[in-house]
């Protein structure tokens, strides 16, 4: 089945290449397909990936999986959130994103964050029962960076249970534990569910 990944962002678009290579897919992205970003408009991650799906498989005649994922930190009333991305302005890099980050949490030690990942997969631009999953991964925020690998947030995300970011680990770790690698597996159980996947198709290990 071919499958268009509704994403410009080249992270996101890795992570999901490896995470999805087991299930017999052929991938494109809409860049490849001369499709723009779409806007992201709405409240909710769930929303968003629902909107991107179906704008995506509009452009592409394919069907298409998106996703909407951000940080949420509860000492921040949910910020960064749906506009994880965008935190310090429409095109701010990751660098400007996670200073304003740590300059709003400067008065807390080690808030309480989390990961929250909203996929969905419909087979045409007006699917009438797109398979939806949601993922989460529970962590702190940390003041100093540490680590080269991931994206985004990922080098102030500290992960309890290794006591180390998610930056300082391992892709192929990252891509066991995280908020996509967790909605992943409930889209696949889904997927299989409804006869859109063979039920021999497995996710990633650990996914």
């Amino acid at each position: 089945m071919k499958v268009v990944i509704a994403s410009h962002n080249r992270g996101k678009l890795g992570e999901f290449s490896a995470l999805l290579a087991p299930l017999g897919l052929t991938l494109s992205d809409p860049g490849s397909l001369g499709i723009p970003a779409p806007q992201e408009d709405r409240t909710t991650f769930v929303e968003n990936a629902l909107d991107k799906a179906r704008y995506v498989a509009r452009a592409s005649g394919l069907p298409a999986l998106a996703d909407d994922s951000g940080l949420v930190v509860p000492a921040l009333g949910g910020a960064p959130g749906i506009r994880s991305a965008r935190y310090a302005g429409e095109n701010a890099s990751d660098a400007e994103n996670n200073a304003l980050l740590i300059e709003n949490l400067s008065r807390f030690e080690q808030p309480e964050a989390h990961y929250y990942c909203a996929l969905v997969f419909v087979r045409a631009h007006d699917d009438p029962a797109p398979v939806i999953a949601t993922g989460l991964w529970r962590g702190a925020i940390i003041a100093a960076p540490r680590g080269v690998h991931g994206f985004g947030y990922d080098p102030h995300f500290l992960v309890p249970e290794f006591n180390r970011t998610a930056a300082e680990l391992t892709p192929d770790r990252k891509n066991r534990l995280s908020h996509r690698a967790r909605a992943l597996a409930d889209l696949v159980a889904g997927l299989r569910e409804s006869g859109d996947l063979p039920r021999r198709a497995r996710p990633a290990a650990g996914a």
